[in-house]
């Protein structure tokens, strides 16, 4: 993979990811042959971000897929907005999530500004694959609902910890209780506009 981003006027920044991953028939590392990118442009004033994206599946069906994102962080208040929309032969989906970080509820104010309150709607309609392929994927094998709700912690910068609650609304109906714990850390490659 190669991402990166930069300033294209200082009104509007592009973000950019290609990628290849080619053929693995190991146990548990399966993928297929595929190529594809991403691009994005991020509006600073308002903080708004929407983008594009572009898979290929190099062998077999030859496929193609494509998907849509929308993200927006307001100025004046702690929410996060954010979108996406994909569709491929297999199916098409869309998921709207909005977090609110709880920096503005005086109880607790130095736990709360790093508790963020996360909502989120989910749907899948099953496209032309058959039974076999969605199992493959592991998508489901109908049209499926799932809204979820959970909370996030941040410990630290790049480090948090969330527990969510939702429910699979499809042919068959069940809970999903989720915890976890994400670290994020980046490398840069170069140092631009050093002193």
């Amino acid at each position: 993979m190669l991402r990166g981003g930069f300033s294209l006027n200082p009104k509007v920044n592009l973000n950019y990811a290609t990628y290849f991953s080619t053929l693995s028939t190991a146990n548990k590392f399966e993928s297929d042959r595929l190529a594809g990118g991403r691009v994005g442009f991020f509006f600073p004033g308002p903080r708004v971000e929407v983008g594009a994206s572009w898979q290929k599946q190099l062998q077999e069906e030859r496929t193609n897929a494509f998907g849509f994102h929308f993200a927006w962080q307001p100025t004046r208040t702690p929410v996060n907005l954010r979108s996406e929309y994909a569709r491929s032969h297999n199916g098409s989906g869309y998921w709207v999530e909005g977090a609110y970080r709880l920096s503005q509820v005086p109880l607790w104010q130095n736990a709360m500004r790093r508790t963020e309150f996360v909502v989120r709607m989910q749907q899948f309609y099953s496209g032309e694959a058959d039974d076999d392929e969605l199992s493959e994927y592991g998508l489901p094998l109908g049209n499926v609902r799932q809204p979820d709700f959970g909370l996030n912690f941040y410990l630290h910068d790049g480090l948090k910890a969330s527990a969510s609650y939702g429910r699979w609304l499809g042919s068959s109906n069940w809970n999903i209780w989720t915890i976890g714990v994400a670290y994020r850390f980046a490398l840069p490659l170069a140092r631009v506009g050093a002193q």
